[in-house]
């Protein structure tokens, strides 16, 4: 059982999940990851392991959830499966004062998918952190929050492009977040590739929670 599950084409280098399976024999954690790793499908490799309680959900007992989206503002021979590549140029500063109005418990309903196959979830989310950084060719888009709404990182990043290019300004991307609809401004239909989305990290009680962006420095 894993701690979320992702769109197709999104990819993960920080989940978790949790195995309960009985033994004929004990396995050491250590030993258990060498084997499972000899199994599974090349992209999909286990770090680390290590025991945890009978009651441990990977899922259930998440506190919170990190994603990156990466954007490449150049076109890149090994990467393009892991980036959405912006043909045109992006505007930092302005993506930056847009994601800053993202921390805090907003309304997403304009940015979210309903998903069939579950029980329709409240829209509100509490955003723990948010920051827009540059990383060599690439724009970084970081958020972390209690959970997530099936497509919601998916919509921002492609709502935060339309601000980086100018076609939508940062006050109508806060009225936005507060499920207010904008005449011409559809996040469903600015959904951003799940190429360039990962999952990076899954936090639980006890680990340090983003207080706030960090240092680019």
């Amino acid at each position: 059982m894993g701690a979320g599950r992702t769109d197709a084409g999104v990819h993960a280098t920080g989940q978790v999940a949790h195995l309960k399976a009985p033994t004929r024999r004990p396995f050491a954690p250590e030993q258990l990851a060498r084997l499972l790793n000899e199994k599974l499908p090349a992209d999909i490799a286990i770090l680390s392991a290590a025991n945890a309680s009978p009651q441990f959900d990977a899922r259930r007992d998440a506190i919170a959830r990190v994603y990156e989206y990466r954007f490449s503002t150049r076109k890149t021979a090994f990467n393009k499966k892991y980036v959405w590549w912006i043909k045109d140029p992006l505007n930092l500063a302005l993506m930056q004062d847009a994601a800053a109005a993202l921390p805090g418990r907003h309304n997403f309903s304009l940015f979210r998918a309903v998903d069939a196959s579950g029980p329709r979830e409240s829209p509100l989310v509490q955003v723990h952190s948010s920051e827009v950084r540059r990383a060599g060719g690439l724009v970084v888009f970081e958020i972390e929050a209690s959970h997530f709404l099936w497509r919601m990182v998916r919509r921002l990043a492609g709502t935060l492009v339309r601000v980086g290019l100018g076609q939508l300004t940062p006050a109508q991307f806060r009225l936005l977040i507060q499920a207010k609809p904008q005449p011409g401004c559809d996040p469903a239909e600015w959904t951003a590739p799940g190429s360039g989305l990962c999952l990076t990290q899954v936090k639980y009680p006890g680990e340090e929670r983003s207080s706030g962006p960090r240092s680019t420095a």
